[in-house]
């Protein structure tokens, strides 16, 4: 008796089946569009690096997800947990085949071995983009304005980035003598929105004296407009700082191109991963807020100096895809019935498939995707399995495809139009915008 392999998939992966991938593809296609316009151009990079290339700067919590082996050539190696550091290892070996400032794009799949939830998975889809070489405030912009401007593409609805500046969290830190404890205590106020304020109190209370975790909550508090947190930032770092000077040119930034409304300062949101060094940032749904951050970044100054003595000033953001499918599955904005193509041309004799692709030919060249049944059998149940595949019309061929009349089926309203013309075929096919 024959014995089987129980086919199964690990835990925190999956299959994608059409409907899904679909989707999903046309999400990505919405993606790229959206990078290229602003002028971003897309890269690619290995899954598997050194590790020591990607634990340069990862911190604790990174190393206990990351994926790592020993090759069987004896490497300590690893698979890539973001786009980012595998980015900065890019720019330092390419450096002289890049024209600075550089933007670009990377779509690809990471791997953490964390726990899975809604949304959140061990192998993902990461959607990248940076600009290297420009510590502008138009460059920190550019980057808040296109997460604004991909996330709205893709029919979210309303979104709020919510931006803070680590530098003017260190500053404060500085001034108030926990400047040593700065990465536990961004480690710590990260967490914020997951354990909730008492027990970030109790974590920051661990690390300092209660006095000084009271006033880092403080510190933290969103008080009212951007404007109004600004102020209050500004006067509990001592003055007009730089941070501060930034933050206010990019609200002014935000002013000139109508879209303040979806900017909120707020000085909690740190980003937990130690390369940020200046602005950073995270976006949540208005109609989904407790799915957490779809898109986040921020600055990284000082991240390509690990590989290389010249270091360059970079800026980016991350769409992480699949949360945001869960997101939109759950607020039924997902369209799972999408299909490449919305015309069958049926089967009707086996030995005509080469005159049935030939007609598929012409629809094709004149931008109608469409799809040959292969099987013959009753024209109901090619119908059906037209249906199945997401199509709206039937072309029913006559027994010349290419000469005899043509007959157009309705699939979900059960009508027909006979006796057409290949031109007037294409015309009534084009007239309902394929």
């Amino acid at each position: 008796m024959a014995t089987f392999i129980e086919p199964r998939i690990l835990k925190g992966f999956r299959d994608f089946l059409p409907p899904a991938e679909i989707a999903r593809r046309t999400l990505l296609e919405r993606l790229e569009q959206c990078f290229r316009s602003y002028g971003f151009v897309p890269i690619d990079t290995p899954a598997l690096e050194y590790a020591e290339i990607l634990l340069g700067k990862g911190g604790g919590e990174t190393e206990k997800q990351i994926y790592r082996f020993t090759d069987k050539g004896g490497r300590d190696v690893a698979l890539r947990f973001d786009l980012t550091v595998p980015f900065a290892r890019f720019v330092a070996e390419h450096r002289g085949e890049l024209s600075l400032p550089f933007k670009r794009y990377h779509i690809a799949k990471v791997w953490r071995g964390e726990n899975t939830q809604r949304g959140r998975y061990r192998e993902f889809t990461q959607c990248d983009f940076d600009i290297l070489g420009s510590d502008s405030a138009a460059a920190d912009f550019e980057i808040l304005l296109l997460m604004r401007t991909a996330l709205l593409s893709l029919g979210v609805g309303a979104v709020s980035i919510r931006v803070n500046h680590r530098g003017l969290f260190n500053r404060f830190l500085a001034r108030i003598g926990a400047l040593e404890r700065s990465v536990e205590i961004l480690r710590a106020v990260d967490k914020l929105s997951k354990i909730g304020r008492e027990a970030t109190q109790d974590l920051l209370a661990a690390l300092l004296d209660p006095d000084k975790a009271r006033e880092i909550l403080r510190f933290i508090q969103v008080k009212g407009s951007f404007e109004e947190t600004l102020a209050h930032l500004a006067e509990a770092v001592g003055g007009d700082a730089p941070e501060v000077q930034r933050l206010a040119l990019l609200r002014r930034f935000m002013a000139d191109t109508g879209t303040a409304a979806s900017f909120v300062l707020d000085p909690s949101i740190t980003r937990g991963l130690d390369y940020y060094t200046g602005l950073v940032y995270e976006t949540f749904l208005h109609e989904l807020p407790d799915i957490g951050s779809v898109c986040s970044g921020g600055r990284y100054d000082n991240l390509t100096g690990l590989y290389s003595k010249d270091t360059i000033s970079g800026v980016g953001s991350s769409i992480g895809l699949d949360r945001l499918m869960a997101a939109l599955e759950a607020l039924g904005k997902l369209d799972t019935r999408a299909s490449y193509t919305q015309v069958a041309i049926a089967c009707m004799e086996e030995n005509a498939a080469g005159q049935y692709q030939a007609l598929a030919g012409i629809l094709r060249h004149r931008g109608i995707p469409c799809e040959v049944l292969l099987e013959t059998g009753k024209l109901t149940k090619q119908a059906i399995l037209a249906e199945k595949k997401s199509a709206r019309w039937l072309v029913i061929p006559g027994a010349d495809p290419l000469k005899d009349p043509l007959t157009l089926r309705d699939l979900p309203n059960r009508t027909n139009q006979e006796g057409l013309s290949i031109e007037q075929l294409i015309a009534r096919l084009q007239e309902k915008r394929l």
